[in-house]
């Protein structure tokens, strides 16, 4: 497996070839520590809005929440209106620079899908298989960018992130695809592309910008330690959600 650091640029050619591209150390210093603080204290209190592992029914999730693990939680949901440190990270210059360079637009962060911290807990994280963020997403353009900062260091161990550069790039058929929209990996056609992905190597403050077309994967955490990770997603201001979608559900924010 090649490790993104190995297979990756900073360069908007990049990012239009390979769907994705990291840019490393984005955030240092104080406002890590801040964003690693408020991180470490919305996983201890365990508030909801949030999703749980039992909740998705994925590979190695508990079987419900009633089940032993099921009060695992996946994500925190809506964190862009709950901790002013990931609002001003979501906001900032630094993401907002990266953004309008690769979108050639004003940007708008999206408040209904993603606007998460994820949480991976060592013992009852689940799979998560190949797929598009798009596939439950409804806009007029499938053009929108995730950013997804590290704040922790992200290996093979505790499920960093999988990607098959420029598969955003690819119109594919929906036999491709099982039920659930999943990237089927019975098919030889199939499998030769998730032979090709990169794994996203991050150390605390790397932040990975990805298509939305992007096919990605993840393993379970099989570590000790909470993996925790900050995602906003962003579309350019020509690219706008469907009415009465969950994708309209909730105002975007211009930055």
């Amino acid at each position: 497996m090649v490790t993104m650091t190995q297979f990756s640029s900073d360069t908007a050619e990049f990012f239009n070839q390979n769907g994705y591209l990291i840019k490393p150390g984005l955030v240092s210093g104080q406002r890590l520590a801040a964003l690693q603080q408020a991180a470490k204290e919305m996983v201890k209190k365990g508030e909801p809005p949030a999703e749980y592992e039992a909740d998705v029914h994925y590979e190695g999730a508990p079987q419900s929440r009633d089940a032993e693990g099921g009060q695992t939680i996946r994500r925190f949901l809506q964190v862009f209106d709950r901790a002013k440190e990931f609002k001003q990270f979501g906001q900032s210059e630094q993401v907002s620079a990266v953004l309008k360079e690769l979108m050639q637009d004003d940007v708008y962060l999206v408040r209904s899908h993603h606007n998460s911290l994820m949480s991976k807990e060592p013992k009852y994280s689940s799979q998560t298989n190949w797929h598009r963020d798009i596939r439950y997403w409804n806009y007029d353009c499938e053009n929108l960018i995730s950013v997804w900062l590290a704040l922790g260091h992200e290996t093979k161990d505790n499920g960093a992130l999988l990607l098959i550069p420029g598969t955003h790039r690819v119109e594919f058929e929906r036999q491709n695809f099982d039920e659930a929209l999943f990237f089927r990996k019975d098919l030889p056609e199939n499998q030769a592309l998730i032979d090709a992905a990169v794994m996203a190597e991050l150390n605390p403050g790397d932040v990975l910008f990805f298509h939305c077309r992007t096919l990605h994967a993840a393993s379970n955490n099989k570590t000790d330690q909470t993996k925790v990770s900050l995602v906003f997603t962003y579309r350019p201001a020509g690219t706008l959600p469907l009415p009465g979608t969950r994708s309209a559900s909730h105002p975007d924010e211009k930055i």
